[in-house]
């Protein structure tokens, strides 16, 4: 007999327990167990770490979105400041010609005025050469008269007025000087 209720308890167990050890009731409980974590992990953390990873998400888009505009803007920046490196260049290089051609004129009308100022101290200095010769013509014949005068003086040995020595000595100057 006692082999019989050892037999029959473990049919029983076995009855309870299902094939391969499965029961029901455990079965039952481990889904409650199951829902009521669940349930708890949804309420208190599942919410806040799908909250998180969103944030997390748009943060990580703003990022590349942000990056993506500033790299369009740094081509945009970097276009500009080669346009007006281009400006700056071609403004000096129209400065510098400027420049050149100023001081070629300046140096054209420097010349200029030189020259003038060199003919007008030419011409002054003919001016002054040409009275400077008349000058020395007439005081000559001045020198040329008196020395006549006292040539004819010691040739006739009397003194000869003034008025026919002048004329006389006229005479022979014209004849001299043609």
């Amino acid at each position: 007999m006692l082999s019989i209720y050892f037999a029959s308890s473990g049919a029983a167990e076995h009855a309870e327990s299902g094939i391969l050890g499965f029961s029901p009731q455990a079965f039952v409980i481990q889904i409650v167990t199951f829902v009521l974590v669940f349930v708890l992990l949804k309420k208190f953390a599942f919410d806040k770490i799908v909250s998180m990873l969103n944030n997390r998400h748009k943060v990580i888009d703003d990022g590349v979105r942000l990056g993506r505009k500033l790299e369009q803007e740094k081509e945009k920046l970097d276009q500009e400041a080669a346009r007006i490196t281009r400006e700056a260049r071609h403004e000096a290089d129209r400065i510098i010609d400027n420049g050149n051609k100023e001081a070629r004129e300046i140096l054209r009308e420097a010349e200029k005025a030189t020259k003038r100022k060199t003919e007008t101290m030419l011409a002054d200095a003919e001016v002054r050469i040409h009275e400077d010769v008349q000058a020395a013509k007439r005081k000559l014949e001045k020198d040329i008269v008196g020395l006549v005068s006292e040539a004819t003086e010691a040739i006739v040995g009397e003194k000869v007025d003034p008025k026919k020595d002048a004329e006389i000595i006229e005479k022979i100057i014209r004849k001299r000087t043609k």
